[in-house]
């Protein structure tokens, strides 16, 4: 576990607790204080403090979160303006782990009636960790050749969430290994996964793939109606893609961000994004619209961007990229499914930001409902949908 950066702050009558949680899995937080003592988890964070003051709950207090990854509680002073002393003292207020000499005493004294019902059953988070001081790590992504997530700006975050990264990524030790170390080993592991007994037997025997083709998606039907229409205006293309609720409200949640790429990393933004959306069409196909658990899977392996964190300099890396991957590694390697992936997402790109913008929040809810694959949207997906509203599109960027 993982102790945040966390500060406190107050004012008469409420106590103030700020909580950085970057690439945490928010869907699944815990909240809880009582008296002088609080209690917060979000994996892969843990923080248990001790107050120099009473707090109570009382309705008033607060709880938001922004996709930065800052938590802001407020929690109400059990008496009104108390000045609580020592709240820049960080490491003072983190409670030490609580001997375990002390549980069987706690058990007798609760255990009276020898009724196992009245026995309460024991937590499976254990709160009485031990905790240490957080120590920041430099991201310095201009200072660093290993560079990785939305256009190359991340760096030093698997330095401290490498525990929680093993299972999303196929690279190993990404915060040492330069952009062309990376490409060489994801190519030598494509050669050694490839089987050629699978591909044959995909090839020979095709039902399931020809039956898996039949399926339709929505932008198959949104891209025969703009054609049939040969309107190629915002407007109509609005109109032609529309969001759910859900989305809407998932739109509202992001926080509003300008991004300062120049025009190689824009380009590089550009192609990674069309190595995702290939992923994601092979996806749709295979699972004919309906998610399962495997979904986040087949996104992130067959995307090297996502596995691999790997930079692209041409749409043919791209494409070559995605071909070998689903060659080697999913359920279904044929190559009529790399051929489909492909022009769907050409559709996809021709209907207009709408349409990439409606596929990014797909995949954002396919990674957010997935442990350990949400830290993908913290270092990919989540830019992507904000970047995209303001880009100035164009399918031509994908081409150069």
């Amino acid at each position: 576990m993982i102790t945040p950066a966390f500060e406190l702050s107050q004012d008469p009558d409420f106590l103030t607790i700020i909580i950085k949680v970057p690439y945490a899995r928010v869907s699944e937080f815990d909240v809880s204080f009582e008296g002088k003592e609080f209690r917060f988890y979000a994996k892969p964070y843990f923080l248990r403090l001790i107050l120099p003051g009473r707090i109570v709950e009382d309705g008033r207090e607060k709880a938001t979160y922004d996709d930065t990854g800052i938590f802001t509680i407020r929690l109400p002073k059990e008496v009104p303006g108390e000045k609580f002393e020592g709240l820049d003292l960080l490491t003072a207020l983190l409670a030490p782990k609580k001997s375990r000499s002390a549980k069987p005493l706690i058990e007798e004294m609760a255990s009276d009636a020898g009724n196992d019902e009245d026995v309460e059953e024991e937590e499976d988070f254990d709160w009485e960790i031990e905790q240490t001081p957080y120590e920041e790590i430099k991201e310095s992504p201009l200072c660093s050749p290993c560079t990785y997530g939305f256009g190359n700006q991340k760096s030093g975050v698997f330095a401290r969430l490498q525990d929680e990264l093993n299972d999303v990524i196929d690279v190993k030790d990404p915060d040492t290994t330069p952009a062309a170390e990376r490409r060489e080993r994801r190519l030598a592991a494509e050669a050694a996964k490839f089987d050629p007994d699978h591909y044959l037997a995909d090839f020979f025997e095709d039902e399931a793939v020809r039956h898996i083709l039949k399926y339709k998606p929505w932008w198959v039907k949104a891209y025969t109606a703009k054609m049939a229409s040969q309107e190629c205006d915002d407007s109509n293309q609005t109109a032609l893609v529309s969001f759910t609720e859900d989305e809407k409200e998932q739109l509202r949640k992001f926080t509003n961000r300008t991004f300062l790429l120049d025009k190689r990393t824009c380009q590089q933004v550009c192609l990674s994004l069309a190595d995702i959306l290939l992923a994601y069409c092979y996806e749709v196909y295979v699972t004919e619209g309906e998610k399962n658990v495997e979904s986040p899977w087949n996104i992130r392996k067959l995307s090297s961007t996502l596995c691999w964190l790997e930079t692209f300099t041409a749409i043919s890396e791209v494409l070559i990229s995605f071909g070998r991957r689903v060659l080697c590694y999913p359920l279904y390697r044929h190559f009529s499914l790399v051929t489909r992936a492909l022009n769907d997402t050409i559709m996809i790109l021709q209907l207009g930001k709408s349409a990439v913008l409606k596929c990014l929040l797909d995949i954002h809810k396919i990674f957010r409902e997935n442990d350990p694959a949400y830290i993908l949207n913290d270092l990919y997906i989540t830019d992507y949908c904000v970047w995209i509203q303001k880009v100035k599109y164009g399918t031509q960027l994908f081409l150069k």
